[in-house]
């Protein structure tokens, strides 16, 4: 029985981490979780779980759940502290890290140091402060089992490979909503238009990501960090059918893959039962009869320059990742509440990158610093 944390319960990774908890629930213990502002969530996962410890977003719906269950052993908490509370529970395992955004860096530093088992879901933790997590984990000996569809698809193929011998990482991108249209076909879409992704179900921001192909470049820098691969040494290849979830390419010319159906359980999955493996019964199976073929197509950069971006920021290093992510999650925000139009976003990111002086090898308080100060310089040129 493996014991578990999660951090973001009510976002698309945790309502599908729950669903594999409940599928295997001989197998695995929901024990803590947070839900942000989603209290409805949090009780129907209390009334379910009957879980140690849960965190919301502020004092006042906290406060207002330990009246409601005042008669329960439950440690209800808020903010930052509550996602730490939850992140670091005795009893736990696993985190599993399914949080949206930067506010997942500090619980994972804390869970690592008190010996969880990380299971990584939140490309940022590792886009803003890779270095540090990286460095953390090797220290208290932690493992961090990738959750993301690409990076547990590249963790599969390299099992039993040494490192030594990989030549390319290969992270397959299905191109996102607009991923048909020219430059020019982008100007006025709408939220609407952006968020209608043509192979998976996510949340709101990482489909907007998925559209700008931010999200694709954010699985570099955290490819670079999981794995220890140069950024010259990873592709990233357009791919639409969403089969083949990410490919490693050895110096003998070998290529091994990755394919399933598009399903964000199976990684999950793959990630709380890890080295194991457990049957999937309401997954669909992969019919190579019915799929029939397979696209892949060349990347053009200035169509999507937010990957561009990203390439930039992680060979620059140090600071400008926190610097890309920082200014992408505002501008993101901005769009979906009808503040700046699409290509806006890729604008304020370039802005953000251009005007940071870079500071190399930064300690945790310096990202803080950084991270708020790229917020608050983009949110000016919204205001």
């Amino acid at each position: 029985m493996r014991k578990i944390s999660l951090l973001g319960a009510s976002g698309s990774i945790g309502v599908q981490t729950i669903e594999v908890i409940r599928q295997h629930n001989d197998q695995f213990e929901l024990l803590a979780f947070s839900v942000g502002g989603n209290v409805k969530v949090a009780k129907e996962l209390i009334n379910e779980f009957s879980p140690l410890v849960v965190s919301v977003q502020t004092k006042e719906d906290c406060e207002a759940l330990k009246l409601e269950y005042s008669s329960s052993n439950i440690r209800f908490v808020y903010g930052e502290e509550g996602l730490i509370e939850v992140a670091t529970v005795k009893e736990a395992d696993v985190l599993v890290n399914a949080v949206m955004g930067s506010v997942g860096l500090v619980p994972t530093l804390h869970a690592i140091e008190c010996k969880k088992v990380i299971a990584l879901a939140n490309k940022e933790t590792l886009v803003t402060a890779g270095h540090i997590v990286m460095e953390a984990a090797r220290k208290h000996q932690v493992p961090i089992l990738p959750v993301d569809s690409e990076h547990s698809a590249i963790y599969q193929c390299l099992q039993g490979e040494k490192e030594k011998n990989i030549n390319t990482i290969i992270l397959t991108a299905s191109g996102g909503s607009f991923r048909d249209r020219t430059r020019d076909e982008l100007i006025g879409v709408t939220r609407e238009d952006a968020l209608n992704h043509p192979n998976w179900s996510m949340g709101a921001k990482i489909t907007i990501d998925s559209a700008t192909m931010m999200n694709k470049g954010l699985e570099v820098i955290e490819a670079h960090w999981l794995f220890g691969i140069p950024y010259e040494d990873i592709q990233v290849v357009l791919h639409r059918e969403s089969i083949i979830h990410s490919m490693v390419e050895f110096h003998d010319t070998s290529v091994i893959a990755q394919l399933g159906t598009p399903d964000m359980r199976v990684p999950i999955q793959y990630a709380l039962t890890y080295p194991d493996r457990l049957p999937h019964p309401r997954g669909k199976r992969l019919n190579f009869m019915e799929m029939g073929k397979m696209h892949f197509e060349k990347l053009d950069f200035n169509r999507f320059r937010c990957l561009q971006y990203a390439y930039d920021a992680g060979k620059a290093g140090g600071t400008m990742t926190t610097v890309l992510n920082a200014a992408n999650e505002v501008a993101v925000d901005a769009f979906l509440n009808g503040k700046i139009d699409f290509l806006t976003i890729e604008t304020f990111i370039e802005n953000a990158m251009s005007k940071h002086t870079i500071q190399m090898a930064p300690d945790l308080e310096t990202i803080k610093e950084v991270d708020l100060d790229t917020r608050h310089y983009v949110r000016s040129l919204i205001d």
